[in-house]
């Protein structure tokens, strides 16, 4: 039995990891993905999803809404509860405001997820932090209907990090009151579209206003990447209590990726704290590879970083490393 985690988030936004258990924990590369682009467009397609967890392996989704956008203006909408299966935790209905007794009577995913697709078509796809529903579609659209979902995406969230860096956070509800934006309630899919909408909008207007044009605005993700200062893992010093116990202690870890939940220093420092070691990169002495998000990196071309290639071919030689999803290297962080 693995354990696997849900995660809760406090008044002050802080978050909080809870164990649990699932059957099995599968990688999935999605290597058909579609590409994070950075564009403006006048037609595409804005998705949210409602799920009960930040896991496609572990979680299920419970809402599904699209809103169709030509020459930037809404012309048809998607929407549907989905029945999980069983009762989802009382979290999730404080976050969504979705009840048990509204899903019971829902479709089953398997029933609906083709007509989601079908309406979305070829078009781009628009979303706030969307690789997390794009993976979602992904992974169920390969096991209910044997093909992958390929759509490439735009993430308002990564624009709206580049046009207002000041800002602490950059969630759907920090863009909403930066533009004030009017809409419906949070955290419901089809509401979520059309905050997604505007905000896309009102980001768009934003850098017409403070760059003048497009390809300034785009510069500036790529002086980003060709300038990044690499953080060197392997001296960050332990500023918590090791924990014998750990299954961590006294491993070494290589990160590869964007992790979705913390900064890869943030992980690593509370790889250290337990008494793990961190690493730059992978070589024979590797214990833990952990996967984050290949989205952003244009060099990827298979879904596998040189990390993971590496990391795999000294596992086919009977070296002691283990190549981890994000899931579980959560999980282990938690084991005592």
């Amino acid at each position: 039995m693995s354990t696997g985690y849900i995660i809760e988030i406090d008044d002050d936004g802080k978050i909080h990891l809870v164990p649990q258990a699932n059957e099995e924990v599968s990688q999935n590369n999605r290597i058909e993905k579609g590409k994070s682009l950075i564009l403006f467009r006048d037609d595409f397609c804005v998705l949210d999803l409602e799920t009960t967890g930040l896991s496609p392996v572990f979680d299920d989704i419970i809402e599904i809404a699209i809103i169709r956008i030509r020459n930037n203006t809404v012309v048809d909408s998607f929407a549907t509860l989905c029945n999980p299966g069983y009762e989802i935790d009382d979290i999730i209905t404080e976050l969504t405001g979705i009840t048990n007794d509204m899903l019971s009577t829902a479709p089953a995913l398997e029933k609906v997820i083709d007509n989601a697709l079908s309406f979305i078509g070829d078009d781009l796809i628009v979303g706030h932090n969307v690789s997390f529903d794009i993976n979602f579609m992904y992974d169920n659209s390969k096991a209910i209907l044997g093909k992958p979902f390929k759509n490439d995406f735009v993430d308002t969230m990564r624009l709206f990090r580049k046009i207002k860096p000041e800002l602490n956070h950059h969630r759907l509800k920090d863009m909403i009151e930066q533009y004030n934006l009017e809409g419906g309630v949070q955290h419901r899919a089809l509401s979520d579209c059309e905050y997604t909408f505007k905000g896309y909008l009102a980001i768009k207007d934003d850098v017409s206003k403070s760059y003048g044009s497009f390809d300034d605005f785009y510069s500036l993700f790529k002086k980003t990447y060709s300038h990044k200062r690499k953080l060197d893992l392997s001296k960050l010093e332990a500023t918590g209590v090791p924990n014998p116990d750990s299954p961590l202690y006294g491993k070494v870890c290589v990160f590869t990726g964007t992790l979705s939940q913390f900064s890869r220093s943030e992980a690593a420092q509370l790889v250290v704290n337990i008494g793990g070691i961190c690493a730059n990169g992978i070589t024979k002495k590797t214990n833990y590879l952990i996967l984050g998000n290949n989205d952003y990196c244009s060099t990827i071309k298979d879904g596998k970083s040189a990390k993971q290639k590496k990391a795999e071919e000294y596992k086919l030689e009977g070296y002691d490393i283990e190549i981890l999803p994000e899931d579980e290297f959560y999980s282990m962080l938690m084991e005592e």
